[in-house]
């Protein structure tokens, strides 16, 4: 199974692109975030005319993610638990039937943070907390699981291209890099990461020359938990899709392939 996530910063205003690639790469499970919009104005149709499925959990004008699939998809599930008072649309998760067997699916918006230190730094920790206590409670029962998004966390210094000018930034403080750290320490694998050791692979390239200079940031992730990590095959950055059109997104897909 051929599992994509995707930062299409505006799902309105990348519609294009967006469909172009999903012609091109054809995965089985597309997660988006920052889609910014409603529930009730997410482009379906144009989706549905592919062949997938939406799930959506969006937010006028910020946040908002969604599931797309050609498999079955059930038990969706949006929100993290643990703060009723949350109403940002970052978190939306279901349960795929592949081939041989099923894989539980999360696409992932958490908080960005900044500035820091403040409350958004604050929210941005005790969310990515509330993630990991779901990131373990999903472990139970023993299921392939696909935590996969943008976390706005650069683990290392070689997921950023120039990484002293991240010091201050929420993106790449200590105690952000742990909070990841902690989940992973769950039993959780950087699917990225485990197939490619090496620096200067990026997801993120904002819109004020970043691109043209590669001076980018890995912050889009896909954690797998120990059954899915045992049917790893496959993890890559799409990296072209950055340059190929007049208006794209600041980030691009991370695909990963399961034996699922």
């Amino acid at each position: 199974m051929k599992i994509a996530t995707w930062n299409v910063n505006s799902v309105k205003a990348r519609l294009e692109p967006a469909l172009t690639w999903l012609k091109h790469a054809a995965p089985d499970v597309l997660c988006l975030q920052e889609i910014k919009t409603i529930d009730e104005n997410f482009p379906r149709d144009a989706f549905e005319a592919l062949g997938y499925a939406c799930a959506v959990h969006g937010q006028k004008s910020y946040n908002g993610v969604a599931i797309l699939s050609k498999r079955p998809m059930e038990d969706v599930t949006p929100r993290l638990h643990g703060d009723d008072a949350d109403d940002h649309a970052r978190y939306l998760e279901a349960l795929i039937t592949g081939k041989n067997g099923v894989v539980r699916v999360a696409s992932i918006y958490a908080p960005n943070g900044n500035p820091q230190p403040g409350p958004k730094f604050d929210y941005k920790l005790a969310w990515l907390e509330r993630l990991r206590k779901r990131a373990k409670t999903l472990l139970r029962a023993e299921e392939p699981v696909v935590l996969m998004g943008d976390y706005n966390i650069i683990p290392e210094d070689k997921d950023a291209d120039r990484p002293k000018a991240w010091v201050k930034d929420a993106l790449f403080q200590p105690e952000a890099k742990a909070a990841l750290r902690r989940i992973e320490n769950l039993g959780y694998t950087d699917a990225f990461r485990a197939l490619h050791t090496e620096g200067g692979h990026y997801t993120f390239w904002d819109y004020f020359g970043s691109w043209e200079r590669n001076n980018g940031i890995r912050i889009d992730h896909v954690l797998l938990s120990p059954a899915a990590a045992d049917r790893l095959q496959n993890c890559h950055i799409e990296r072209a899709v950055r340059g190929a059109s007049e208006k794209p997104s600041d980030h691009v897909p991370v695909v990963v392939e399961l034996a699922i």
